[in-house]
């Protein structure tokens, strides 16, 4: 008896605070995250673009369904962890493709975060008030 094996690429994606599990099968193109559709996800158009791009690029964007899991953060954060999680499952799935990303710079951690607020002062870098006299 044959049983049918399922066939998945995993990419984990990172930006800000936030995290991305992208899981990626052979399928029509359909996109979940954290259970619901990509369009109920990411109310924004440019956020759902954002998703997208690395399939766009490739020209695979009906070849793979996308499922994913992405916590921290805002929804700009996530959208774009999970842009580099989907970069990091394409190229799990063809090593070939990797050239073309990364020149996109889809798979560089893109590493700037929210700088701390300094003791003495309002916030990272502003400072209180001067008064001379």
């Amino acid at each position: 008896m044959a049983t049918k094996q399922l066939v998945q690429y995993y990419g984990t994606g990172r930006r800000k605070t936030a995290t991305a599990r992208v899981f990626l099968r052979p399928g029509s193109g359909r996109v979940h995250i954290n259970g619901r559709e990509l369009d109920n996800f990411f109310p924004r158009e440019t956020l759902r673009m954002i998703v997208r791009q690395p399939l766009r690029l490739l020209g695979q964007a009906d070849g793979f369904d996308i499922i994913a899991t992405t916590a921290g953060g805002g929804t700009a954060g996530q959208a774009e962890a999970v842009r580099h999680g989907l970069a990091r499952a394409l190229v799990a799935s063809n090593p070939a493709w990797r050239g073309d990303l990364k020149r996109a710079g889809f798979l560089t951690r893109d590493g700037r975060k929210v700088e701390r607020k300094k003791y003495g002062r309002p916030g990272a870098r502003k400072r209180f008030q001067f008064s001379k006299r």
